[in-house]
């Protein structure tokens, strides 16, 4: 179907992508205050130099460099005062009134997000292809209505039970294992309201898409826990949370949506723990300008003496009686077809992720489903995800050994 009118982009135009307008809206619906637009060149180096902006600690200039020759043109065409259309996939989403125009070192900048310039790391690579040299500053106005729904959807949810405290958790959960859900749990434990912020980047691999890990987050809350005090929302990880300094932004994202705690594992990236004089240190012993409390949670592993979840400060027996949850290694088993045992992953979920990963795996899925599964004795349409389950429940048997 045609563009609207209103959609067509008309005079000047700059042309960035989906993940840049994300990044605008974010800042536009107040979700990394005290950031209130994009900054110009003498707030850039002051935000370098002193990784603060109006007395709230932030990592690096908020900017809009879109690469392309095209856009170069327009950047070192405009003046201040004129007005350019953004444009996404060729249709106008919004526009920017030019205040300055100025260059930038996008070598520099990488290390600002990143920490390193390295073209081996993953996101080096992908932000140095839409990275340009010219960055524009000025109000704009963008139209991207996802975040105000969220906050919507969040408040909403305070007010229907209440909420005096709201904690956050941010998860990729790929995939969503125990010792996620036991820290779901504990969060709960000690919240009104938890919301789940699971993580949707704009570059994903299709092997855990968003939607599937969004049904698995959605299985587990609806049937386990009690779902009215739990919300779970995209964040989409635009380029600016790639870095060594996601965790601050984080916890930027997760106080401007109306959360009152952020709960983060030890391994989430970009905490930087370390150890001084038995204390543990991390970046936010040194953050200034937040109001959100920030709880670090424990390591969660099972431990084979206990029979149960365990953390490693309240467990006894020694390492080598634990089981680690590393979801990599978990996800390895589940793309190589292979049902990780229970005590890792939901049987119901393992199914969910391999019926996705191998689609019509089975030739004779009900010829082999009546020989080897026990039933009601009626026929019955059966899915590869129930076949799965069943599957774990036959290696669950305990009688013979």
């Amino acid at each position: 179907m045609a563009s609207s009118k209103r959609n067509r982009p008309e005079g000047k135009s700059l042309y960035i992508d989906a993940e840049a307008l994300s990044t605008l809206a974010l800042v536009q619906e107040g979700l990394l205050h005290p950031v209130d637009g994009l900054m110009d060149r003498k707030t850039s180096a002051e935000v370098n130099r002193t990784k603060s902006y109006q007395g709230h600690s932030f990592p690096f200039p908020f900017i809009l460099a879109p690469r392309g020759r095209r856009n170069e043109e327009i950047l070192t065409s405009l003046k201040p005062g004129e007005k350019v259309t953004l444009v996404v996939d060729g249709e106008s989403v919004g526009w920017l009134d030019v205040k300055e125009v100025f260059p930038i070192d996008p070598q520099q900048r990488l290390q600002e997000i990143y920490g390193t310039q390295s073209p081996s790391h993953p996101g080096v690579q992908a932000t140095m292809r839409r990275l340009g040299r010219y960055a524009v500053a000025g109000d704009y106005e963008v139209h991207y209505p996802k975040y105000r729904k969220i906050k919507e959807q969040i408040q909403t949810a305070k007010n229907r039970i209440g909420a005096a405290k709201t904690s956050a958790l941010m998860m990729a959960a790929r995939p969503l294992h125990r010792a996620h859900e036991r820290l779901i749990r504990t969060t709960l434990d000690e919240s009104d309201l938890v919301v789940i912020f699971l993580l949707k980047p704009f570059h994903e691999d299709a092997t855990l898409p968003y939607d599937l890990r969004h049904r698995s987050m959605e299985y587990f809350v609806k049937n386990y826990l009690p779902a009215n005090r739990v919300v779970i929302v995209p964040l989409e990880y635009t380029y600016i949370f790639a870095g060594y300094n996601e965790v601050i932004l984080d916890a930027m994202v997760a106080e401007n949506f109306g959360c009152d705690e952020l709960v983060i594992g030890r391994n989430h990236a970009g905490l930087g723990s370390f150890y001084d004089k038995n204390r543990m240190q991390s970046v936010f012993d040194h953050l200034e300008g937040f109001k959100i409390a920030i709880h670090t949670a424990p390591e969660y592993a099972y431990c084979d003496i206990c029979r149960t979840l365990v953390s490693h400060k309240t467990c006894p027996h020694g390492e080598h009686h634990h089981i680690s949850y590393h979801a990599d290694s978990i996800l390895e088993l589940l793309k190589k077809g292979l049902l990780p045992p229970a005590v890792l992953i939901r049987k119901e979920i393992s199914a969910m992720i391999l019926a996705h990963l191998y689609p019509n795996r089975f030739e004779n899925l009900e010829k082999i489903y009546y020989d080897l599964m026990p039933g009601s004795g009626l026929l019955e349409s059966q899915s590869e995800e129930d076949f799965y389950i069943k599957l774990m429940k036959l290696y669950q048997t305990t009688s013979l050994k």
